[in-house]
């Protein structure tokens, strides 16, 4: 479609690389906002977004490099064979090192990363809407589109499997904020629904993508999803029997003294509740 959309002298203004850097401002922006209800120091987030943004460019071409060997390495250094898939590899990767260093609550960190996740797959898909990459099969659909200045172009008229994608995931976005979020009471479970989606989402738009079958009338890709929805399952599974039950509020105990005096108020309250009904009751002479 519009792959470059400008250039001010040398300097040249790529769709794809634009629409990535805003995916991660805005994937940043809403993991702020996430860290911030539960409790964690936001301005982490800024690390973790270095750190996501390495891993997962480092994990997409290294993905990419294991289904095309020979491109091995005079394709390392560029800007195109990118794999989402190990992207999220890499980036998962990354933010779980990172949080474990840093001694950070791993389940509530993951939780929010996949809000954020899900708001930053929709900006990135339109990426490869306007690069005119990834598109699908070729189709007879009303909504078909070509995309000559493509990578590859093509003149036929194929399946704008980006604009799925990214539609999928902004419905995933909005249920985790108004359906799912509010309703799961422990840490540790978004994360996983997340995978089950991502695997279930990109399981069934395989079928209209180009990638070649691997096995069994399937692609990689597709036995990849098979295997992250597995793992959502049994994680959520784990996760909703054993998980630690959400905090109220969302303060960290190591941050309570700095807490807001509204917050330290509720907490006392809570603790004199707490100590009132333990204390044992005294013993009535009266006899019964």
């Amino acid at each position: 479609m519009y792959p470059e959309l400008f250039h001010i002298g040398g300097l040249h203004i790529h769709s794809f690389g634009l629409m990535m850097a805003l995916a991660f401002i805005t994937a940043g922006i809403v993991a702020y906002w996430q860290f911030r209800k539960r409790g964690i120091d936001p301005d982490f987030v800024i690390y973790l977004l270095i750190g996501a943004v390495v891993g997962g460019l480092l994990g997409a071409k290294i993905h990419y490099l294991i289904i095309h060997p020979s491109e091995w390495p005079s394709n390392f250094l560029s800007g195109s064979g990118l794999v989402w898939f190990g992207g999220l590899i890499g980036a998962l990767l990354v933010v779980i090192v990172m949080t474990k260093l840093a001694k950070k609550p791993l389940t509530v960190v993951m939780d929010a990363s996949a809000y954020a996740v899900s708001i930053g797959y929709v900006l990135g898909r339109i990426g490869c809407f306007l690069n005119g990459d990834d598109y699908g099969k070729p189709t007879s659909l009303p909504w078909g589109m070509s995309f000559p200045n493509g990578s590859p172009p093509t003149t036929v008229t194929v399946q704008p499997t980006q604009l799925y994608e990214s539609f999928s995931f902004l419905v995933i976005f909005c249920l985790f904020v108004w359906v799912i979020g509010p309703r799961v009471k422990r840490e540790g479970v978004l994360i996983f629904i997340y995978l089950m989606f991502a695997g279930f989402e990109r399981f069934l738009v395989e079928f209209v993508r180009t990638n070649p079958v691997a096995a069994l009338g399937l692609t990689q890709q597709q036995f990849i999803s098979i295997f992250l929805f597995i793992v959502g399952v049994v994680g959520t599974w784990w996760f909703m029997r054993h998980g630690r039950a959400l905090r109220e509020p969302y303060v960290a105990p190591a941050r309570i003294a700095h807490a807001s005096p509204a917050v330290a108020a509720k907490g006392s309250a809570a603790k004199a509740v707490r100590a009132n009904t333990a204390r044992p009751r005294k013993k009535s002479g009266r006899r019964r």
